[in-house]
């Protein structure tokens, strides 16, 4: 390939990489717009590679190359920003346990539906050994499966099954208080909400959640996503007791809809200053992201955090240690939301609502 050729591919691909920046700045929920949140590790390294590959290979000679060079730039220094409070440059939101506190051990897992290899998972579990295991894709046979052996000491349990790939099933070695199966956007999409009490008599607010993802085969809009989101932020601020959210978001943590769930519930994300813990696709080692969330009330601190082997899924478990540490919570507290901010959740809301009574 000829230098000419060779610049103008760089060019064609920097003007790509420019559009793909700009495009999530869309106020739209379209799928085809908001999977753009996700590669923002993947074009960071690819935007900073033209860069570099630019600036040995080709002389600047006229003002469109500096100007198309600070461009490709400043969308470098915008992606990194997206990604660099997840790693270990940043610091922590949620602080190390130092003290000897009551645990809440928590292991997530998206299952794949369709994946048959119950015993790699089943072997797992029972290795770990947490005290709340969450498990989302999961149908009756997956049910049946981790009812064959499953360990005495988990004294409760919330099994709701489903053949459309949003069953979810919670076992707990602590007591269930009230759990409830709620449908909050849609009639085939469960969430579980419960409350937990803990070995020290204290009271949690658990809630477990597995939104659809804004994809063509499933919603065309994230509007499902970010509505169900947004309630459950709602739900998070409003709650008496600390609270711990879990489940497959089927969304990036560095999301414009992540970030205002974060801002109106006031939960922590454990990643932060830590790494970024991609959970999916375990099918991928290019296209990885953090899609497997707990988000937690400043009432913890962390102990350990862990992305567990394969489990012939295309998603990889996540183990959470949690100490829990009351009276530690302001060294650790987010701001209360805005009124711009509850706007914008409320309004998500609303929207939803007005479209859902159209539709009826």
């Amino acid at each position: 390939m000829t230098n000419s050729k060779l610049k103008t591919a760089l060019t064609v691909f920097g003007f790509i990489a420019i559009l793909f920046t700009l495009l999530p700045f869309v106020a739209l929920d379209y799928w085809w717009i908001r999977m753009f949140d996700f590669p923002h590790l993947q074009l960071t390294f690819l935007t900073v590679s033209a860069i570099l590959f630019y600036i040995i290979k080709f002389d600047f000679k006229q003002w469109r190359d500096y100007l198309f060079m600070g461009v490709l730039i400043l969308c470098a220094i915008y992606q990194f920003s997206k990604i660099f409070p997840y790693t270990a440059f940043a610091d922590y939101e949620v602080l190390n346990s130092e003290k000897t506190k009551p645990l809440l051990s928590l292991f997530t897992a998206n299952v794949l539906q369709e994946n048959d290899k119950y015993n790699m998972l089943k072997t797992m579990h029972k290795t770990i050994d947490a005290d709340v295991m969450l498990y989302t894709e999961t149908n009756s046979k997956w049910m049946k499966a981790i009812n064959g052996d499953l360990n005495p000491t988990y004294i409760d349990k919330v099994e709701v099954p489903k053949a459309n790939t949003y069953g979810m099933l919670l076992y707990s070695k602590f007591e269930l208080i009230e759990p409830t199966v709620h449908y909050l956007v849609s009639d085939s999409v469960p969430s579980i909400h419960t409350k937990i009490k803990l070995t020290s008599n204290d009271t949690i607010q658990l809630f477990a959640i597995h939104p659809t993802p804004p994809m063509p085969q499933e919603n065309p809009t994230s509007s499902d996503r970010d509505t169900e989101m947004m309630m459950i932020a709602k739900l998070a601020l409003d709650s008496k007791y600390p609270v711990v959210v879990i489940g497959d978001f089927n969304d990036v943590a560095w999301s414009v809809t992540s970030k205002l769930f974060q801002n109106v519930s006031r939960l922590l994300d454990i990643r932060k200053g830590r790494g970024l813990y991609n959970t999916y696709s375990a099918d991928s080692y290019i296209m990885r992201w953090p899609l497997d969330h707990i988000f937690i009330s400043s009432e913890f601190k962390l102990r350990k955090v862990k992305r567990c082997d394969d489990i012939n899924s295309d998603h990889f478990p996540l183990l959470t240690i949690l100490s829990y540490e009351p009276e530690d919570r302001e060294l650790q507290q987010r701001p209360y939301p805005t009124k711009d901010e509850l706007k914008r959740a409320e309004d998500q809301i609303k929207k939803f609502k007005e479209e859902q009574l159209k539709q009826n």
